[in-house]
This record gives structure tokens, C-alpha cells and sequence, in this order.
């Protein structure tokens, strides 16, 4: 029998108001351990679906599940321990905390959940110097910097070991390229992605950018599968 889908998406239908309807979406489904490239242009949703994805907010209808779970059952509360415990969220605008140093951003997603705690493969530090390394940051970067003296690629290849520390079963990064020029994008994404592989995790990646779409195992044009009128564009 087939591994149920990381992600089972069902009839959902979300507006940001009463009268409007952003994101009409038949059918979804992502397997456990893929590479996924959801593309759009600006204004198509992108962002909504990956706030739905991590329990952020919930559908007006029908059916979003991740690992199994029913995220518009769950009370609000529920949703975040879900999202601390299983989801890796790499930001467009990164987020790092400006008072901590590189290592304490890292480690930050362990104060939310025992879970990824529990998952650690040795000493919390140790772990995130690791993942730092892999990403191509430097011990000196790490040691001597902080987050707000890094380069805006440092600053994301940091945000990234943040999300993938305690092996998060879902990744989700929201246009954290957008920044880069192509070559440091491409570099990040081979790094970025052969971390999930390493932890098994699910990588979803949105973008606005097509060039990006040969690099992933999958594509889903969300103007393709969105019902919604317009497409859930902006005029």
C-alpha cells in the first residue's frame, strides 16, 4: 500500500474577505520526501497556500491535510505546536532576531518545541554549527559576526539551518532567493536542498520565478489548479 501524501489538499477554498475568494483549489497532493516548486506570479496566492500549509490560518472549505492531521480541525493553539514540531518555515524576509548571535537564531525553534528537541542528533549547538557548516558558513562567520553584519546570502543560508534544525518533516520556503543573483540563488537551492535529503524533509518552495523549476522534482503552476476568478491575482 501506498505512503499517504505529506500534504492532502481537498476542495479549499480561502478569502481574505467575506465577498472574495483568493484560493479555489480542487485537489493538491504532495509526497513525502519530494522537491516541490509551486510557481505564480505576484498577487496568485503563493503566500496564502503556504500560510494554509503551516496552520497559520485556516480554510473557509474543505479539506488541508499535512502528516495526516486536519489543520482546519485543530484549534488555533493545537495549530501552533503542530507547526513548531513538524514545519520548517524559511522566510522571504529571513526573520532573524537581531539580538542573538548566529548559532542562538539557529537554535530559536527549539525554545517552541520538545519534539524537534527530542530529534537532535547530539548536542543542540553542535547540530546547528553543523548545519551552518553545510551551508557554507564559515566558523569565523559564526563566531565573530552577528546576524546583522552578514551578507544578505549568509543571512538566508542562516535562516535556512534555523528551519531545517530538529528534522522538521515539511519545509517550506517563501521566495527566500528573491535577493540573490543567479548564481549565489543556484548555489543556496543545491545546498537547501541537499540538506532535506539528508533529513528526509518535504520541501515545498515558492517562487515567482521559473527559471528555478528544472531544479525541483516537481512543479505546480498555482494559476493552473486555482479556480478562484482571476486566478487569485491582483488587477
Amino acid at each position: 500500500m501506498a505512503a499517504a501524501p505529506i500534504i492532502d489538499i481537498a476542495d479549499l477554498v480561502f478569502g481574505w474577505k467575506r465577498n472574495e475568494v483568493t484560493l479555489d483549489i480542487p485537489a493538491l497532493s504532495v509526497e513525502s520526501g519530494s522537491r516541490v516548486f509551486v510557481q505564480g506570479p505576484s498577487g496568485s496566492g503563493k503566500s496564502t497556500l503556504l500560510n494554509l500549509l503551516g496552520g497559520i490560518i485556516v480554510p473557509r472549505a474543505g479539506r488541508i491535510r499535512v502528516l495526516d492531521e486536519d489543520l482546519g480541525a485543530l484549534p488555533a493553539a493545537a495549530r501552533d505546536r503542530f507547526r513548531a514540531d513538524h514545519v520548517g518555515f524559511i522566510f522571504q524576509q529571513f526573520n532573524l532576531v537581531p539580538y542573538l548571535d548566529v548559532v542562538d537564531n539557529v537554535l530559536l525553534p527549539l525554545r517552541f518545541s520538545a519534539a524537534r528537541r527530542a530529534r537532535l542528533d547530539g548536542d543542540a549547538r553542535d547540530v546547528a554549527r553543523r548545519l551552518l557548516a553545510d551551508l557554507g558558513l564559515s566558523t569565523a562567520d559564526v563566531d565573530t559576526r552577528r546576524t546583522h553584519e552578514l551578507s544578505v546570502g549568509q543571512q538566508q543560508r542562516v535562516a535556512a539551518a534555523r528551519a531545517l534544525l530538529g528534522a522538521p518533516e515539511l519545509v517550506i520556503a517563501d521566495e527566500p532567493t528573491s535577493s540573490l543573483d543567479v548564481k549565489h540563488r543556484e548555489a543556496f537551492l543545491a545546498l537547501l536542498e541537499a540538506e532535506c535529503a539528508r533529513s528526509g524533509a518535504t520541501l515545498v518552495f515558492v517562487s515567482h520565478d521559473p527559471a528555478l523549476a528544472p531544479m525541483f522534482d516537481r512543479v505546480v503552476d498555482l494559476v493552473q489548479i486555482n479556480r478562484a476568478p482571476g486566478g487569485g491575482q491582483v488587477p
